[in-house]
């Protein structure tokens, strides 16, 4: 058995449900066979080594762990997890990736190797940096990961010059998309699709989806609306399946905000460019509120404005064998965009895989320029 494949699916359990923390898993081993297992809990509650020392109980003695990310060794919300593991007599520790966070970078791995604790690191090293991406990143930048999502047909558009898009992929790239959802923090869109889609921006997962952990509190609903016009009706304003953000400017009508705030909606003034709430500014306070992984499904206008601000990190794109046309017809960015296809945004680390009749094609977004390019702002 692939002990590490099993740490990577246990982590896999905490997306969505631990940020800001990092979603880990680990494994404990003695005489070939798993004596304890965990994954990391709230923040606030015991990190996955704790977990998996907890259930092994004494078989953790001479056991071999393997974890998702290097053990903690300092004191936060919760005790190092190292001083656990050399308390619990753990022979070796297996590590897939090491653990950014200034406070551990590497000194949870000499921590061990003090203690005579022999380390090994770099097991399933790429899927372990994939499934954290999203806390990597927040450490190394701040900010949250944004993943721009989008449904598009085989033409390149995401609704028809009559702004039909119900519905461009199948149910079963949909089913996906809930998936994906499910692992976020936050969702976001703009006024734009609140008014032509009435979206609900929950997570529906069907009977056979892989069950994560429950989650303490759904993903953020996030809507950007400079003039505060989304209706008080609105499908997401009623339902009661969790927070409603609505960021809107200084401009805002008094009356609407307070239409909004007495319908459920917690409506936040922030700053605004060109008349329209500051992405920077929205995804600064989502990670002070420890949302780290964010799902973008904003229609063109919303997802040029973040690719123009250099705040799109990843892209999930559906693509449907079928064909719409139309010059009117609409494509998943608008915003400014790139002059001279020389200097195009290339995606790396590019995935391609059949979802039923669609083709779900996932990348991270590269900002630097191409080899031999210029720079997106020619």
């Amino acid at each position: 058995m692939d002990f590490m494949a099993r740490a990577l699916e246990l982590a896999d359990r905490a997306l969505g449900r631990v940020s800001p923390n990092p979603a880990v898993g680990a494994v404990l081993v003695r005489d070939g066979l798993i004596v304890g297992e965990g994954f990391t809990q709230p923040p606030g509650q015991a990190h996955a080594e704790i977990v998996a020392l907890t259930a092994a109980g004494p078989r953790a003695r001479g056991a071999e762990m393997y974890v998702t990310l290097e053990p903690c060794c300092h004191v936060g919300r919760t005790p190092p997890c190292t001083e656990a593991i050399i308390a619990a007599g753990v022979s070796a520790v297996h590590i897939a990736v090491p653990d950014p966070y200034p406070q551990v970078n590497g000194q949870g791995i000499n921590a061990l190797q003090r203690a005579g604790i022999a380390v090994t690191v770099g097991a399933h090293r790429g899927e372990a940096e994939r499934l954290n991406a999203a806390f990597f990143h927040f450490v190394r930048t701040g900010r949250p990961l944004v993943t721009a999502k989008w449904a598009m047909s085989a033409d390149g558009k995401v609704a028809t010059r009559l702004r039909d898009s119900r519905w461009v992929t199948s149910p079963a790239a949909r089913r996906a998309v809930h998936r994906e959802r499910d692992a976020s923090d936050a969702i976001i869109v703009g006024i734009g699709t609140v008014l032509a889609d009435d979206p609900a921006l929950t997570v529906r997962l069907e009977e056979g989806d892989a069950q994560r952990a429950p989650r303490p509190c759904p993903p953020l609903r996030v809507v950007l609306d400079s003039q505060a016009r989304m209706p008080p009706t609105a499908r997401m304003l009623q339902d009661g399946e969790g927070p409603v953000l609505v960021y809107v400017t200084a401009h805002a009508p008094a009356d609407r905000v307070r239409a909004l705030a007495e319908a459920g909606a917690e409506v936040i003034p922030t700053r605004s460019v060109e008349g329209r709430p500051d992405p920077g500014a929205v995804l600064a306070d989502l990670a002070r509120r420890g949302a780290i992984r964010v799902l973008l499904e904003a229609g063109p206008t919303l997802m040029g404005a973040f690719l123009d601000h250099q705040l799109i990190d990843r892209v999930m794109a559906f693509i449907a064998p079928r064909l719409v046309g139309g010059a009117s017809a609409l494509s998943p960015v608008g915003g400014e965009g790139i002059a001279h296809m020389r200097a195009a945004l290339p995606l790396v680390d590019v995935s391609v895989c059949q979802i039923g009749p669609d083709v779900l094609m996932e990348g991270r977004l590269s900002w630097e320029p191409a080899a031999g390019g210029s720079s997106p702002e020619e």
